[in-house]
C-alpha cells in the first residue's frame, strides 16, 4: 500500500488521491463506514467517526505520520525497534506517539500481551475517565503516554517506573485513577495494539545494552556482568 501521500502537501491531489486510497481501504478491511479509527493529527486513532468526518479530519487537521503501520485498519502489525523516533515529534505536535520499548528484563518479565482489537474501545472508554475529580488537563490514558514517554526517553528501568506510578499515587488527589504497575500500564498500551521490544540493561541501571553496547557483556560504568551467574 503506497503512503507516501501522508508526507505531501494536504492541498495536493496526491493527497487527495491518498486519503481516498486510504479509506477505501480501510472499508474492505473493517466492513464498516460509520465505525472507523480515524487516524488525524489530533484523533491519533483514539476516536472513531463515519467515513465522511474522516476525510473531514484528514483535510483539516492532516494525518498523524507516525502511523506508519495500520494496524487499527487492517493492516497486519509489523514491529519496529525504532518507535522511539517519534517522542520528540509528540511533543511538537500533541499527538501521542506511542513509545513501545520495555526496559529491563530477568526475573520480573511479566510476559507477552497480544493486541485486542476488541478490547481497544474498552480501554479507550476507561481511558476517558478524568486523572482525579475536577482534572481538566489529562485523563487516566494520556498521563499514562506522558508519563510511558519519558520513561522510553530517559531509559528509566520497570522498577524505577513502577516506583514514580506508585509514587504518583500518594501525590495526586484522593480516588484518583492513575495506574500503580508496570504491569497495568503494559496491559493497557498492549491492548491498543503496541508491541515492544526487551532490551537488557545493567542491573544497577547505568546503560542499556543497545546501540554502542547492543554486543557488550559488561557494563562500561560499574564494570558488572550483563549475565547471572
Amino acid at each position: 500500500m503506497d503512503k507516501s501521500w501522508m508526507h505531501v502537501e494536504r492541498r495536493s491531489k496526491a493527497y487527495e488521491l491518498g486519503v481516498e486510497a486510504f479509506l477505501k481501504f480501510s472499508i474492505e478491511n473493517l466492513l464498516t463506514t460509520t465505525h472507523i479509527h480515524c487516524p488525524c493529527v489530533k484523533c491519533g486513532n483514539f476516536r472513531l467517526f463515519g467515513v465522511g468526518i474522516i476525510r473531514d479530519h484528514l483535510y483539516f487537521n492532516g494525518v498523524d505520520q507516525s502511523y506508519k503501520n495500520w494496524t487499527f485498519h487492517g493492516e497486519p502489525w509489523q514491529p519496529t525497534t525504532n518507535a522511539s523516533r517519534n517522542v520528540e515529534e509528540d511533543d511538537e505536535h500533541g499527538s501521542y506517539s506511542f513509545v513501545s520499548e520495555e526496559i529491563g528484563i530477568d526475573d520480573n518479565d511479566l510476559g507477552d500481551f497480544g493486541f485486542d482489537p476488541y478490547g481497544f474501545a474498552n480501554v479507550i472508554d476507561d481511558g476517558d475517565q478524568p486523572l482525579y475529580l475536577g482534572c481538566s488537563n489529562y485523563n487516566k490514558l494520556s498521563a499514562l503516554v506522558k508519563l510511558y514517554n519519558l520513561k522510553a526517553k530517559h531509559g528509566m528501568s520497570d522498577v524505577y517506573f513502577t516506583k514514580l506510578l506508585i509514587l504518583q499515587v500518594y501525590l495526586l488527589l484522593e480516588e484518583n485513577t492513575i495506574l500503580s504497575s508496570m504491569y497495568e500500564a503494559k496491559k493497557t498500551l498492549c491492548a491498543l495494539g503496541l508491541s515492544y521490544e526487551k532490551i537488557h540493561a545493567c542491573p544497577n541501571d547505568c546503560i542499556l545494552y543497545r546501540k554502542e553496547y547492543e554486543h557488550s557483556t559488561h557494563c562500561p560504568t560499574c564494570g558488572i556482568s550483563r549475565w547471572k551467574k
